[in-house]
């Protein structure tokens, strides 16, 4: 079991990196406590796997310095960081049994027969995979393969963090939301530091304690499922959390008021006066976005509103400007013109992507 630290961590790709552009990875100082449940979040390309490979040295980082507690590691081969790796692609060796596979990394450790036979018994259990211990892997479905993959890391009850690299990829849909269970089940069950890259934010958001967001080779925020969601850091952490994302409108700040084009909208907090250049913009997102009947709020024209089961969303137009918005049960709009009613205590305001806290405003907090 492991803490594992990221002391001033970036990498480039390239021999002689001269400018930030040509990092593939930024700058990062983070750490993960020992027994977390993680998830690297981010689009593809924007560095994350990256980070996962530095993490359990198959690759060597430019700069900064990979501890697993208080041990500096970042030299030391893949063998020597007793870490496990779960791949997009199961690794199995299919002429042998399931039982067999979970065995191996046991075997090669020499690990008695008896204590080796009592722990894949243990994690078969955890994985369900019990009634198959005994048949060839090469028989075996996708999910089961990934399973048996996932097992091999589990099985040595010494490792420090198991490293997963989009290991639901090949899954078939129906049958990702049972195996992420399992791992949260897993998870509970073994105290262990468990680090989960993927680009699909349901798969973070319900597997991970802590989602840590990648964008351009830079981490732009850490945090809890509800802290991405209820406070974007970034704009682009905004946009990339949510289904529909957030709203980011262009706008002009003046102390606690702003404007979107020639609409005024209160603010519940006081902004310093921005700079001229930076780009300022507001967020807030469908959710607290309320479409009601015309005169009723902010007027706006209604392109369409859909229907996604669980609710209705309205795709609208302020001016130039696009958003989307929650439509209320018994709201029928006439025509195409309506209104929104923003729910302000859910307002953010961003410069150059960044969010600006302001200052309590007439007794509001944030």
């Amino acid at each position: 079991m492991a803490r594992i630290a990221l002391d001033h961590l970036a990498h480039s790709y390239k021999i002689s990196p001269q400018s930030p552009d040509e990092f593939a990875l930024r700058e990062i100082n983070h750490r993960w406590d020992q027994g977390g449940a993680y998830a690297l979040l981010g689009p593809s390309g924007c560095g994350k796997t990256t980070l996962l490979n530095i993490i359990s040295g198959l690759v060597r980082p430019t700069r900064g310095r990979v501890r697993f507690d208080d041990l500096d590691v970042t030299d030391l081969p893949t063998e020597a960081r007793n870490i496990a790796q779960v791949f997009q692609f199961p690794v199995v060796y299919d002429t042998m049994t399931v039982r067999e596979n979970l065995a191996f990394p046991l075997k090669n450790r020499h690990v008695p027969r008896d204590r080796t036979a009592q722990r894949v018994e243990e994690i078969a259990r955890l994985l369900d995979l019990t009634r198959v211990l005994d048949r060839k892997a090469s028989n075996l479905t996708a999910d089961m393969k990934q399973k048996i993959s996932l097992g091999r890391g589990l099985v040595r009850p010494d490792v420090a963090a198991i490293l997963f690299d989009e290991p639901l990829t090949v899954i078939d849909p129906h049958l990702k939301w049972q195996l992420r269970s399992t791992l949260k089940e897993i998870h509970r069950a073994l105290d262990i530091t468990m680090i989960y890259v993927t680009h699909d934010q349901t798969e973070a958001l319900t597997f991970a304690d802590k989602v840590v967001v990648m964008h351009d080779g830079a981490v732009v925020q850490t945090g809890t499922p509800d802290e991405l969601f209820e406070r974007p850091a970034h704009t682009f952490v905004g946009h990339f959390i949510g289904s529909p994302g957030m709203n980011i409108l262009p706008c002009r700040v003046e102390g606690a008021t702003a404007f979107i084009g020639n609409e005024v909208i209160a603010l519940q907090r006081l902004y310093r006066t921005l700079a001229d250049g930076e780009r300022v913009e507001l967020g807030i997102r469908p959710e607290f976005v309320r479409l009601g009947p015309k005169g009723s709020g902010l007027p706006v024209r209604v392109r369409r509103i859909d229907d996604i089961g669980r609710a209705r969303i309205a795709r609208v137009e302020m001016g130039e400007r696009s958003l989307v918005a929650s439509v209320p049960d018994g709201i029928s709009i006439e025509g195409s013109e309506a209104a929104l009613a923003l729910d302000l205590r859910q307002v953010h305001i961003y410069a150059n992507g960044h969010l600006v806290s302001g200052e309590p405003l007439g007794g509001y907090g944030a």
